[in-house]
C-alpha cells in the first residue's frame, strides 16, 4: 500500500506513554462503544483473556446503550505524530476524512465530521468508559472517537495471521465505518434496539450486522481512496481479505474452543466479513451495505 504521499492528519490525539491517561480503572472498561465486543468476546478467547471479559463487555455495551457517560481524562491536544507508526496512522485517517468529506455528502446527503483518533499505549479513558490494550481497536459514540493500542497490529500479524499495511488501514476504515454509522443516525437506532431485544442472541445479530456494515463501509473507502490514488499494490487486498478472514467470529471460536456458538456471534463469520468487505470494494457505495435489508 502506497501511503507515504498522503498527507497527514492533525486529528490524531497521542496519549501514548502519558500516565495521567493510563487508568483504564478498576471498572474494567464500563460501557465500552461497539467496535470493542470484538475483543472482548471472540478475540479474547483467541489472545489468551480471560473470558470473563465477555460478561465484562456485555455490561459495558449495555451502559453505553443506556448513553451513560463516564469520567475522562482532559482531551491531549491533536497533532500529527512523528514517529513511523503515528505517521501512517495519522496518513491513513487523512484519507478517510478526504474520502468521506467528498462522498457522503454525494451519496447519502450527511456531511462528514471529522472524528479524532486517539493513540494509546496499555490503558486509557474514554466516554465510553476505560480501554485496555487486550480490547482491541473501538469506536465510542458517546465523543466520537476512535481509541487504537497499535500492539493490536502485531496482534493481527503473530497471532490471527493476518497483516499489512492495507490490512492495518482496513481496520482503522472499520472503525470509521462505525463513525460514518453514527453520523447516519443507524448507530443509535440499534444500539436502541439491542437495549430493547428479548434475549442475548438477538442483540448479537444486530450487533453482527452494524459489524457488517462497518466492514463493508471500509471496502467503499478503500473502493474511493483508490480511484483517488491508486494506492493499492498488487497483493494488497488479498491481505485485507485474509484479515477479515482471522477475525471472523467462527474461525475465532473454532481455534480456542474447538467449535463455534452462531448465536454468540457479535461480529459475523469469516465468509460474511469477506462478503461485505467485497461488496463495499466493488460497489464504492454506501447505499450497498445496508446489511438490514439482507
Amino acid at each position: 500500500m502506497e501511503w507515504e504521499n498522503f498527507r497527514r492528519s492533525e486529528n490524531v490525539e497521542d496519549r501514548r506513554g502519558d500516565s495521567q491517561y493510563a487508568d483504564a480503572g478498576g471498572g474494567g472498561g464500563r460501557g465500552l462503544g461497539i467496535g470493542a465486543i470484538v475483543v472482548l468476546g471472540v478475540i479474547g478467547w483467541a489472545l489468551g483473556i480471560d473470558p470473563r471479559l465477555l460478561i465484562g463487555g456485555a455490561e459495558m455495551f449495555h451502559s453505553a446503550t443506556k448513553g451513560s457517560q463516564t469520567q475522562q481524562a482532559p482531551s491531549r491536544p491533536a497533532g500529527t505524530p512523528t514517529d513511523q507508526m503515528g505517521q501512517f496512522v495519522a496518513a491513513v485517517l487523512a484519507e478517510n476524512e478526504d474520502v468521506w468529506t467528498d462522498i457522503l455528502p454525494s451519496q447519502a446527503g450527511v456531511n462528514y465530521v471529522k472524528p479524532k483518533l486517539v493513540l494509546y499505549s496499555g490503558s486509557t479513558r474514554s466516554a465510553c468508559g476505560g480501554a485496555s490494550a487486550a480490547m482491541g481497536p473501538f469506536y465510542c459514540p458517546n465523543d466520537q472517537k476512535v481509541y487504537l493500542d497499535t500492539s493490536f497490529f502485531r496482534d493481527m500479524k503473530e497471532k490471527l495471521g493476518g497483516g499489512g499495511d492495507f490490512a492495518y488501514a482496513y481496520v482503522i476504515s472499520h472503525e470509521i465505518g462505525h463513525h460514518v454509522q453514527n453520523l447516519l443516525g443507524i448507530l443509535p437506532k440499534v444500539q436502541a434496539a439491542q437495549a430493547r431485544a428479548s434475549s442475548k442472541a438477538e442483540a448479537n445479530a444486530l450487533s453482527v450486522r452494524i459489524e457488517l456494515m462497518a466492514d463493508c463501509l471500509a471496502g467503499v473507502w478503500a473502493a474511493n481512496a483508490q480511484k483517488r490514488n491508486q494506492m493499492l499494490q498488487p497483493g494488497d487486498f488479498e491481505k485485507a481479505v485474509n484479515t477479515a478472514q482471522a477475525i471472523g467470529d467462527d474461525r475465532l471460536q473454532s481455534q480456542a474452543q474447538g467449535y463455534a456458538v452462531p448465536d454468540s456471534f457479535t461480529h459475523g463469520s469469516s465468509a460474511q466479513r469477506v462478503q461485505w468487505l467485497n461488496t463495499g470494494f466493488k460497489s464504492g457505495e454506501v447505499n450497498a451495505c445496508n446489511t438490514f435489508a439482507r
